[in-house]
């Protein structure tokens, strides 16, 4: 009789495992949906086969934890409390970046504090509390029904974990054409050719998605890559240089002050959507843009992707045109190169400034990587610490006046000229009540999920307009020239009600514009407003913008960057939608890589094959490109 309770038992147990599993599958695919009825239509009826190979991977992973501590509800406690951050992850980034949780995203961990401060603490203490009554309940029902639950012999233990790893190293070559993993997933349903990552963790599960982006191909080898074709484009590009040269007088870069400035998440609200506020945010920048060089940015995030878009402005090169498994260059490519071509390897002195912490996308070992010789952030002490570190009102975030006093500092502790780059930090989400005395009212939110955050955020942007009309006012007095590619790196993740595949376009724009200071004007240094091929831009576009509005001198790269620049519409990776690449011309509008001219196509595919040869190529024209 007791065998026999003890079998029904043994049953039970992996029913519930099984049925776990199931539960679990179901819950990561509404994390990524948001609908219970777009979940059941893609799990029920378009996509079961890949929901199954789900359920069936998290059968093995629950247990294999089982196999581990060969207590059934310890296992459980485990599957289920990992699973649920899982699900909270998941759901949170799609709310704010609209894409799933990816490996890349373990790098955050090292930060795990910092990560924290950026979500409500309702949901934090509503985890803690779950978790608590989970750990409690399995403790309690381990100690009640321990002796006749099913126990594992070393041998089965060790087999079962080894199923669970094997469940998760077996994805290591999902995506690689003719390996075994992809022509069985393929036949599955599984499918990672899909434009966008978003659409990738929809149709096939995050799980899955995360699985497949485990192992990273940077870049596919464009057509006719040789050494012969990349000393070919060399002296093409060189001839370039030499005709835009002819109406460049300077050619003294280091001796000039170029700052890049990256602020935190701004773009124009009145530009969203579905969205009205009482006031305009941010007059004096819009006027600004209109007596400089400027327009919209594509960008290649939304509510996130900041360090993406430092990338490209260092290095000139497109993010779209990297592996869709590239999620993030800085972690999963500069880490691994050695003195990477970019914008800062053109100057003698260099400064990096990040009013928080240097860890977050491997910056305090991707920023020496790319020459920058100094990097302050709050986590830098002695000679190496911020300078300024005001806040203002509740944001708990360094203000973006105190950014703009740092970099200030900096301009003034050299004669001559450098590169300095500032990411802001003000700006930065959630977007909680940060202000006392708020003047921006929402009159109409139907795009935001919360309208008070919109006005919570007009009003930090509103702090950020004043203090940078007052850095510009600054740098006007300092008597050497400098330049200021200012830019808003994505929108702010504050606009979930609007469709993103009706407003792709206008929720990847942000403003950016580029200012030259009196002295640079005054002697020859620098322009007041260009206006060719400026209304529309990308973040790899802004080092040719710079140099023109310099009147710098190019390099063979610059050369093939500036006619990229003006030539092709700007580019970015596509969030939805059946194209992989996201163009925009100068009107705004979305256009083909069909619409292109012939002129067009070749001189792109000339840009990916230099960015194959610069990243993961034989790097042929490294030494040679990038000067003149």
């Amino acid at each position: 009789m007791h065998k026999k309770r003890s079998t029904v038992l043994y049953i039970l147990e992996l029913v519930f495992i099984v049925l776990s599993a199931f539960l679990v599958g179901y819950l990561l695919n509404y994390s990524q949906t948001g609908s219970f009825q777009t979940t059941n239509g893609i799990l029920f009826k378009t996509n079961v086969v890949p929901y199954l190979i789900t359920a069936l991977i998290l059968t093995l992973l629950y247990l294999g934890v089982y196999g581990l501590f060969n207590r059934f509800f310890y296992a459980t406690a485990v599957f289920y409390i990992f699973f649920a951050i899982y699900v909270v992850a998941n759901k949170l980034k799609v709310i704010y970046r609209s894409e799933p949780v990816l490996p890349s995203d373990l790098s955050f961990l090292s930060n795990a504090k910092a990560m924290l401060s950026m979500i409500s603490g309702k949901i934090i203490l509503l985890v803690v509390v779950v978790i608590l009554l989970v750990v409690t309940a399995c403790v309690i029902l381990e100690k009640i029904f321990s002796k006749e639950l099913l126990r594992f012999n070393i041998v089965t233990r060790v087999i079962l974990v080894g199923l669970a790893i094997f469940s998760i190293a077996g994805f290591y070559n999902v995506n690689k054409e003719g390996s075994v993993i992809n022509k069985v997933m393929t036949k599955a349903g599984y499918s990672n050719f899909t434009p966008n990552i978003s659409m990738t963790a929809t149709t096939n599960g995050p799980l899955l998605t995360f699985l497949g982006n485990m192992h990273i191909d940077i870049m596919d080898q464009p057509s006719g890559y040789s050494k012969t074709t990349m000393d070919n484009l060399v002296t093409k590009y060189r001839n370039v240089a030499d005709n835009i040269n002819e109406d460049r007088p300077n050619d003294n870069l280091s001796k000039q002050t170029l700052i890049f400035v990256l602020s935190e998440s701004f773009a124009d609200p009145s530009r969203e959507p579905n969205i009205k506020i009482s006031q305009e945010a941010a007059p004096k920048i819009m006027n600004i843009k209109q007596e400089n060089t400027s327009g919209l940015m594509l960008s290649s995030g939304y509510g996130g992707g900041t360090a993406n878009m430092e990338y490209m402005t260092f290095t000139g090169l497109a993010y779209n045109q990297f592996s869709k498994s590239l999620q993030s260059p800085y972690t999963q490519l500069v880490t691994k190169q050695d003195k990477p071509v970019n914008i800062v390897n053109s100057f003698n002195k260099s400064a990096a400034i990040h009013p928080y912490h240097g860890n977050f996308y491997d910056r305090q070992a991707v920023y020496p990587k790319f020459g920058f010789q100094t990097f302050r952030n709050i986590d830098t002490t002695g000679d190496l610490a911020l300078k300024y570190t005001d806040t203002i009102g509740n944001n708990p975030y360094v203000s973006d006046e105190a950014s703009y006093k740092n970099t200030l500092w900096q301009v003034n502790q050299t004669k001559g000229g450098q590169f300095i780059s500032l990411v802001t930090m003000q700006n930065h989400m959630p977007y909680n009540v940060m202000y006392d005395d708020n003047q921006f009212t929402v009159t109409n939110g139907k795009a935001a999920e919360i309208p008070l955050q919109v006005g919570n955020y007009a009003k930090s942007i509103n702090f950020t307009d004043n203090s940078t009309q007052e850095f510009l006012d600054k740098l006007d007095t300092i008597n050497k020239p400098i330049t200021v590619v200012w830019y808003g790196d994505h929108l702010p993740g504050l606009y979930a009600k609007n469709s993103m595949q009706k407003y792709n376009v206008v929720q990847h724009e942000t403003d950016y514009f580029v200012y030259s200071n009196k002295y640079a004007i005054d002697h020859g240094y620098g322009t007041k407003k260009l206006t060719d091929s400026t209304e529309v831009t990308d973040p790899n576009g802004f080092i040719p913008l710079a140099l023109k509005q310099m009147q710098q001198q190019v390099t063979p790269y610059y050369a093939l960057l500036t006619k990229v620049q003006e030539e092709i519409p700007a580019m970015a990776k596509n969030s939805v939608g059946k194209n992989e690449n996201l163009y925009v011309n100068d009107k705004g509008k979305q256009v083909s890589t069909k619409d292109l001219t012939k002129s067009q196509k070749r001189l792109l595919h000339d840009y990916k094959l230099v960015q194959y040869d610069l990243t993961v190529g034989k790097s042929y024209s490294k030494s040679a490109i990038n000067k003149k």
